[in-house]
């Protein structure tokens, strides 16, 4: 079981996205594993057949115990690993030292021939690999599913449809999927023992937005993506942090440390959850290649690819719900982090312009953060910082 977080000690399989006897190639998918932090996509470390699958989807591992083996085509794993888990015997000596690849696990409950022929019978359904992830976590047969995909091929729409169905056929529980679950568990634990203070900013969003249609044509021709509030807000948020090094802390347990890079969490819903992919280093980004990095990781997160240093690192937070229209709410912080910033929609609204009632773009933002680490003053001076450099965007980008 690979180590993809520090200080983890297990991982719980989700599943297997090859089958035993199946042949891989390096970087290929081959399981998910979840983590206290997410469920990730593990890639096969090198070429060769799949085989000695000791472990199969729900179980909780140990890090660093073998869980299968790559072998060469036409070797066998050796004799001790396979027959915890197959009960089949075979000799060592057939084995060469070097011939296989240990890739994680504990020892399993021996699988029986009925287990078997229905995972050879599931295994063998064209499927999406999270459409089958899917399917395992909310119990829906295959077999009972039409795919809708390219060449029948079963997709999450019809996972997630056949799903709808069974639970209207009769009362169930839904306990959500690992990332929902997870989403409760960290929530829960970050607002029961984190102690939040909110500070709140209505900003003008004019200048933000003239800075989106003056940088958006550049960007997209050099960069071939549109260019959004959110890239600038990361941007913005990034190198008012540099100046407020507190809101970019962390606490530790028994204090505050400090740290050395800013690394900017962006808050992004996917079909089971949320996921919070990390832009790394955005103090120092330009603008064009934070787009760049926003785009990609909201790709693969939308298709369940998202890889361990994707989520790992992150020292602040952004949650941006004004694309689904909500004026203004708060956000938990996400431990260790000592902040998480909630961004509302940008409205017309009536406020004083120059003495007199005048129409502006106008969006709320507020700061929760973490009373070990920021004391009120620390936040405000964060929030004028920030107001002000949404108010004069292209002065902070240079």
């Amino acid at each position: 079981m690979p180590a993809l977080e520090m200080a983890q000690e297990t991982g719980k399989l989700i599943s297997w996205l090859k089958k035993e006897g199946d042949s891989v190639a390096k970087g290929e998918p081959l399981l998910e594993v979840e983590t206290d932090k997410a469920v990730m996509e593990i890639e096969s470390p090198g070429d060769g057949v799949l085989a000695g699958v000791k472990v199969q989807s729900g179980t909780e591992v140990p890090v660093g115990r073998t869980i299968a083996w790559i072998v060469r085509p036409g070797e066998v794993p050796p004799a001790d690993e396979v027959a915890a888990a197959t009960g089949r015997q075979t000799t060592a000596a057939t084995v060469p030292a070097a011939s296989a690849i240990s890739i994680a696990a504990s020892a399993n409950q021996p699988v029986t021939s009925t287990q078997s022929a229905k995972q050879r019978t599931t295994q063998d359904v064209k499927i999406s690999p999270k459409a089958r992830r899917l399917a395992s976590e909310r119990g829906v047969n295959l077999t009972d599913v039409r795919g809708s995909g390219a060449g029948g091929e079963i997709i999450a729409a019809d996972i997630l449809a056949a799903a709808e169905s069974k639970a209207g056929a009769s009362p169930t529980v839904d306990r959500g999927s690992p990332i929902a679950r997870l989403m409760a568990e960290r929530t829960t634990q970050s607002w029961t023992t984190v102690p939040h203070f909110f500070v709140m900013r209505e900003v003008d969003a004019g200048a933000l937005n003239e800075a989106r249609e003056k940088l958006g044509p550049e960007i997209e021709k050099s960069r071939g993506l549109k260019l959004t509030h959110s890239d600038l807000l990361v941007a913005l948020v990034a190198r008012v942090l540099h100046k407020h090094s507190r809101l970019n802390a962390s606490w530790i347990g028994d204090g505050v440390r400090t740290n050395g890079e800013i690394n900017i969490s962006l808050a992004m819903a996917v079909d089971d959850g949320v996921v919070v992919p990390v832009i790394h280093k955005a103090r120092n980004a330009e603008l064009g290649e934070i787009a760049v990095r926003r785009r990609d990781l909201a790709e693969r997160a939308r298709g369940g690819q998202l890889r361990p240093a994707d989520i790992a690192g992150g020292t602040f937070t952004i949650s941006n719900l004004g694309m689904f229209g909500v004026d203004a709410f708060t956000a938990i912080i996400i431990p260790p982090q000592a902040a998480i910033l909630a961004v509302g929609s940008i409205a017309d609204r009536v406020v004083p312009v120059n003495g007199c009632p005048g129409v502006r773009p106008v969006m709320t933002l507020i700061l929760s953060s973490d009373h070990r680490v920021v004391d009120g003053a620390r936040a405000a001076k964060f929030m004028r910082d920030l107001v002000e450099a949404i108010g004069s965007p292209q002065q902070w980008l240079v």
